[in-house]
């Protein structure tokens, strides 16, 4: 599973801080960096999680608009912890990112709405960490990966929480411990090289 970094750090220490992990880099509109590995792939999120604002949102698809088709995905527009606002959220913004690889956020209340499958791309697992780990998002998990779509994750930031999702088949992952802290990237490569670390852990 890729570890995809909103990081100014240098991407190559931060793989190998991880113990050889495969790290892509994450632009949101928050930060605005540049791009460190300009012919590499990358993701694009939206920034929602703290507050969504549309021009930044814009002006940051502007800007990566000429490299699009290394885009893994972007994660569209949505309301945190509400599925069935979201769904109307990306209803308004499918219409205007023609030519993207579109991820859908599935989240809070999921399970009660249906997933626009033929509008998306890919799907990025976010909500609450409760709803998260619930059997709710591994079954939009599973059902994405049924459907060849690509499958993200947000806010990883343990190495169980890295191994729970990669085993469910997921493509990529990012955190932001991970991105701000080589301590948290240290400590997720020792938790992967020792099980009885994993085990320990309360959550995935």
């Amino acid at each position: 599973m890729i570890v995809m970094l909103d990081t100014p750090q240098d991407l190559d220490e931060c793989a190998r801080e991880l113990g050889g992990l495969e790290v892509e880099q994450l632009f949101t509109p928050l930060t605005r960096r540049a791009p460190q590995r300009p012919d590499q792939h990358f993701g694009i999120d939206n920034g929602a999680f703290a507050k969504f604002d549309p021009q930044p949102f814009r002006n940051l698809l502007a800007r990566h608009n000429d490299r699009r088709e290394l885009c893994r995905f972007v994660a569209l527009p949505d309301v945190v912890g509400s599925a069935r606002r979201t769904r109307e959220v990306f209803g308004y913004w499918a219409k205007h990112l023609n030519g993207w690889r579109k991820a859908y956020v599935v989240q809070d209340g999921q399970e009660d709405i249906e997933i626009p499958w033929d509008w998306c791309d890919a799907i990025f697992v976010g909500g609450s960490t409760e709803w998260k780990l619930s059997r709710h998002a591994a079954a939009c998990v599973k059902a994405a990966k049924a459907m060849e779509k690509w499958v993200h994750i947000g806010r990883v930031n343990t190495g169980g929480r890295y191994e729970y999702f990669r085993d469910l088949g997921a493509d990529s992952c990012d955190g932001t411990g991970l991105a701000r802290y080589s301590h948290m990237r240290a400590a997720v490569e020792n938790e992967l090289n020792n099980p009885r670390l994993l085990l320990q852990e309360t959550t995935p």
